[in-house]
């Protein structure tokens, strides 16, 4: 066995970690996103069992994710959650068709300024959203809604003592999930958001607290194919836009997470194509089966390099275990108080927000750090599909810009032709500024215009000077000399 299989124990050791990292993570992403918890473990389930034995990237570990819950949130709102199943499976057939056309590799030239800004706008809707769920009190729907109300929804705890009850439960889970990083190796070895929820829910019972729990309906109760009428709903223009945002931002965090993953261990590195496929199967089935749509995970995926893991073996154990667990155990996540589980996901949105990065990027690129505020910005003010296309539009002018280079250097030395010399790239974007410069020129003086140090000449800018070109020598005494490189 230890011939033929020589890293099982290190993969069964790692199953078990990333299993246990899962469980809260799988519940507490699909409470916040209004489903029931079940669909979380399913996705969790497919994740390992399906995805996982599928080539891509060999460790990473894909599942419900936290950066999705205020799309699902949204989507669940607008459409149901009969439709969610259909939304997730058109989603996973764009995967495989991106996968097979082989645009995985281009989603490495997203810039990652917009992806960081994308987190940090996910990561603050989390927060603001799951402070209400932590209380026991209703979010308000939008995202600057949510941080708006936020003083209300404090100054309302501060008067129930069931809802600062709540609270405490959120903020103890938090504390614990904090304060674990420090305790010794061996205690450690129990990840920090599986000891909080346990600890949570102990001081529930123990203390007979008024919290929330977890609704239970059993994983075979909650899995159902969509229907006709969800099929129907692809009528709706504006399912469309939520698809492409499931595909887009799914796919983006899947391969910016493999990225991530290959930066932590020395094994094969991820085959970007294969691992779209790979994602596109796993969302494909979490539609049939109308649970969450599923992302590579970062912190399930580091937990399990972290843990030893050699093989693909992990990750398809861990998806075993959850199965076991929603199978045989179901009864277990009753006992589980909702505000433990939105003190795991307040955590996790902290954690999405790349505070150093910002700090780096306005040392060094501000405007790639203006891109990622406004894309976070967009994100809470807006949603989330328009508030990333923003960011992606706001990086494609940035590009653009900074890829016109253009500089006019005029010599006059008071008889002879003006001498114009034109260096770097001249676009659209710089026309203004060139034909500014050319039509304050003398119309009486010879002009000896001189492009041979221009990189790029588009073709507006060459329409443009010829014409200016024709102007000016009709009004003056000589034709304008033009000079282009060799």
């Amino acid at each position: 066995m230890t011939t033929k299989y020589p890293h099982l124990r290190q993969d069964f050791l790692a199953s078990i970690v990333v299993f246990l990292v899962a469980v809260p993570l799988c519940v507490g992403v699909a409470v916040a996103s209004g489903v029931p918890a079940e669909l979380g473990l399913v996705t969790g389930i497919v994740g390992g069992l399906v995805t996982g034995f599928l080539p891509g990237s060999s460790l990473q570990v894909s599942g419900p994710a936290a950066g999705l819950t205020v799309l699902v949130f949204e989507a669940v709102s607008e459409f149901g959650v009969g439709t969610l199943g259909v939304i997730v499976l058109v989603a996973g057939l764009f995967q495989l068709a991106m996968g097979f056309f082989k645009i995985g590799r281009w989603f490495r030239a997203i810039s990652v300024s917009v992806v960081e800004g994308m987190l940090c706008g996910i990561g603050l809707v989390i927060i603001a959203g799951q402070i209400y769920a932590a209380a026991g009190l209703k979010a308000p729907q939008t995202g600057i809604g949510k941080i708006a109300g936020l003083p209300g929804a404090f100054a309302d705890t501060l008067g129930s003592s069931k809802a600062l009850a709540s609270l405490a439960i959120g903020a103890g889970t938090i504390a614990v999930i904090v304060l674990w990083t420090r305790l010794p190796k061996a205690v450690r070895s129990v990840p920090g958001a599986l000891a909080a929820v346990v600890l949570a829910t102990l001081a529930t019972l123990a203390l007979g607290l008024p919290v929330a729990t977890v609704e239970v309906e059993g994983l075979f109760g909650v899995v159902q194919l969509p229907g006709a009428d969800a099929f129907g709903e692809l009528a709706t223009p504006a399912i469309w836009g939520t698809i492409v945002a499931f595909t887009l931002i799914a796919s983006a965090e899947s391969l910016f997470s493999a990225a991530a993953v290959d930066r932590l261990h020395d094994g094969p590195r991820t085959e970007y194509d294969k691992e779209m496929v790979a994602q596109g199967v796993g969302n494909t089935v979490c539609g049939l089966l109308g649970a969450l749509p599923m992302t590579a995970v970062i912190v399930r995926s580091s937990a399990n390099v972290n843990a030893g893991a050699k093989t693909k073996a992990s990750r398809v154990l861990h998806g075993a275990w959850l199965l076991l667990f929603a199978a045989a155990l179901p009864s277990a996540l009753a006992l589980v108080p909702i505000p433990a589980l939105a003190g795991i996901l307040v955590h996790a949105g902290w954690k999405l927000i790349p505070f150093r990065q910002i700090t780096a990027l306005w040392r060094g690129h501000k405007g790639e750090a203006l891109i990622l505020v406004v894309t976070a910005v967009s994100i809470v003010a807006v949603n989330m599909f328009e508030g990333v296309l923003i960011g992606l539009a706001l990086s494609v002018v940035k590009t653009a810009w900074e890829a016109s280079h253009l500089k006019t250097e005029i010599v006059d030395k008071g008889a002879g032709p003006v001498q114009v010399h034109l260096t770097g790239n001249a676009t659209f974007l710089r026309l203004p500024k060139i034909l500014d410069s050319l039509e304050a020129l003398p119309q009486d003086r010879p002009v000896e215009l001189d492009l041979s140090g221009l990189h790029h000449l588009d073709h507006a800018c060459r329409t443009a000077l010829r014409n200016w070109a024709e102007r000016h020598s009709s009004a003056g005494t000589e034709p304008v000399r033009v000079t282009t490189a060799a």
